[in-house]
């Protein structure tokens, strides 16, 4: 990333309106320039660890890497990435891993998962990483757009079979997710690369907040509010206006000169 540009981050999380307590976690751990959002699922609480886990392994596994760049890796490096973009993946499929054992040892929390969204900034740039339906958005010129492609059964049903508005909106089986951390031991991780310009903000969030708004919702709480943290409890309250459904959680950074 140009070092002329600085980034300010803010994030919040809330239980919604339907649910008993909160099964999403997030993480800003500014001296990595990682920025995480995890959506745990499995209930009985076990979403809420699956979550916890997953931003407590990513930060062990930066702050070790942090200090010995040669420590030897649970993972093999893909030769057609990069270091840090290796270092990223190579995090969440610990984290996938260390849910999927602790999920096998206790029968209670059997079948626990969780989605994962992660900003990595890097010397030039950013890597953007997701499993789940979690999501990140860019907004760029006053427009938005989804950079993350949903893992869930509506996602590949629209991608086959060209759904109608209606026919989504009516689909039966909505919250199934067909990737999640912790729920086989190996793990595909989706990864891609931005190259911020100053003005930009990205936008990472739970489907409790991209579910009960639009995205023209989203972009415009962005761009009216004055700072971070008024647009994060914004959409927070937009989406709870919606019904709250599900637990909202949303982490915002923003590129400024």
């Amino acid at each position: 990333m140009s070092s002329l540009l600085r980034i300010e981050v803010a994030g919040q999380t809330d239980v919604g309106r339907k649910r008993a307590h909160n099964e999403d976690n997030f993480a800003i751990m500014a001296e990595y320039g990682l920025y995480v959002v995890a959506d745990g699922m499995g209930g009985h609480a076990s979403g809420e660890i699956a979550s916890k886990m997953a931003v407590d392994t990513l930060h062990e596994f930066f702050t070790a890497t942090a200090d010995d760049p040669e420590r030897t890796w649970p993972y093999k490096m893909d030769r057609s990435k990069g270091y840090e973009e290796n270092r990223l993946v190579t995090g969440i499929k610990l984290c996938n891993l260390r849910i999927y054992e602790q999920a096998q040892r206790n029968a209670k929390q059997r079948g626990m998962g969780t989605t994962l969204a992660a900003l990595f900034a890097v010397e030039d740039g950013i890597y953007v990483a997701h499993v789940g339906d979690s999501r990140v958005y860019r907004i760029r010129d006053r427009k938005i757009e989804q950079l993350t492609e949903d893992h869930s059964l509506l996602n590949d049903y629209k991608k086959m079979k060209h759904l109608t508005p209606e026919e989504i909106a009516n689909f039966p089986h909505k919250n199934v997710i067909v990737r999640a951390l912790g729920m086989k031991d190996t793990v595909k991780v989706d990864t891609r690369f931005e190259a911020p310009r100053a003005g930009d903000a990205m936008v990472l969030c739970s489907d409790g907040l991209c579910g009960p708004i639009s995205d023209e919702r989203l972009l415009e709480v962005v761009l009216g509010s004055p700072d971070l943290p008024t647009a994060t409890q914004r959409l927070i309250d937009a989406a709870n206006e919606n019904g709250g459904p599900d637990n909202i959680t949303c982490v915002i950074a923003r590129w400024i000169e």
